[in-house]
């Protein structure tokens, strides 16, 4: 399924708003207490809060109609954007990190600054950051319907709330290990605790920030749409009256609600034009009262195709379910 309804834009504000403020206060909290592990979190923060900006850049391109330049809508913008955001997580984000936690080790610094300002920051920001997250992982349950975590977190193709969710998730980690870190700093009157905090907080981002890469990156190159999606099309198109077979199916996502479904269809031999068009029309129809992000299909009559010869297609199962007639 492309989506179950649920409202990227909403999870994608209550994040920009909640890290825009936490950021402000880690790095407030950094320069009373020196922690390199509160500035690492101040980077994740700012780093949170441009990609969520991202995101919202994106949806609002893929809202942009430009019919003779984009003639396929520019739904894929969200795609890109996405794209860029994992590799924000992982730069500025991750990599910053791990340089202040090695830069902190071997300045080996045995004077920890105030305590007070990063456990009140940190501890308000876990809040923060944990109502985010209940707003994403709300969302999210909403969009995956009855699919298991997994399979709707990676094999779905929307991007959009899985980047928040794990960023959020990510983030609440983050805190946590800082909380730690600035903890064993002051217990222990060093800051090495501080710097490998800093450092496993960098390793944290860089991972998620790979994880979010490579969804994407499938996403970018052009993901068809889902076995289930694919199922249920070929269901739909064998159910029709007339249709003997599908011998061929292509899919492409443009973007979370956008798809191209192309079909090749065995007709009755001795058809005639006007019944072929019927007939395809009528598919088309019930696919889409099914799928409603399949907003372009085409249908092509070829009785003898043989996907054999294409080994870049995966083959559809043979076989013509019983037609059933169109519903008034």
């Amino acid at each position: 399924m492309a989506g179950g309804g649920g409202d990227p834009k909403k999870v994608v504000v209550a994040a920009l708003l909640a890290n825009g403020g936490i950021a402000i206060a880690k790095f407030v909290a950094a320069w009373l207490s020196g922690s390199v592990a509160m500035v690492a979190e101040g980077v994740h923060s700012v780093a949170d809060t441009s990609n969520q900006a991202l995101l919202l850049v994106g949806m609002g391109l893929a809202a942009k109609r430009d019919p003779v330049r984009f003639p396929m809508g520019r739904a894929a913008e969200q795609y890109f954007w996405a794209f860029i955001v994992s590799l924000m997580l992982f730069f500025l984000g991750g990599v910053y990190a791990l340089y202040e936690g090695i830069h902190k080790l071997l300045e080996n610094d045995s004077h920890p600054g105030s305590v007070t300002a990063p456990v009140i920051v940190l501890v308000i920001s876990i809040a923060l950051e944990g109502k985010s997250f209940l707003v994403a992982m709300k969302e999210f349950n909403h969009q995956r319907g009855g699919r298991p975590i997994k399979e709707a977190l990676f094999g779905g193709r929307d991007p959009i709330i899985p980047v928040v969710l794990l960023e959020d998730f990510a983030a609440i980690v983050g805190l946590i290990i800082a909380l730690i870190a600035v903890g064993a700093s002051w217990l222990t009157g060093s800051t090495m605790a501080d710097g490998i905090g800093s450092m496993v907080i960098g390793l944290l981002l860089c991972s998620v920030g790979i994880v979010l890469a490579y969804k994407t990156h499938g996403l970018i190159i052009g993901a068809g749409i889902t076995p289930h999606d694919r199922e249920l099309a070929l269901e739909i198109t064998r159910k029709t009256p007339g249709v003997e077979d599908v011998t061929q199916l292509l899919s492409l996502h443009l973007g979370p609600d956008s798809a191209i479904l192309a079909l090749k269809v065995r007709f009755p031999q001795g058809s005639t034009l006007e019944e072929v068009e019927a007939i395809t029309d009528a598919a088309e129809e019930r696919i889409r009262e099914k799928l409603p992000h399949m907003k372009r299909i085409f249908i092509e009559p070829d009785s003898d195709y043989d996907v054999s010869k294409d080994p870049d297609q995966a083959p559809v199962k043979k076989g013509k379910s019983k037609a059933e007639p169109l519903e008034s």
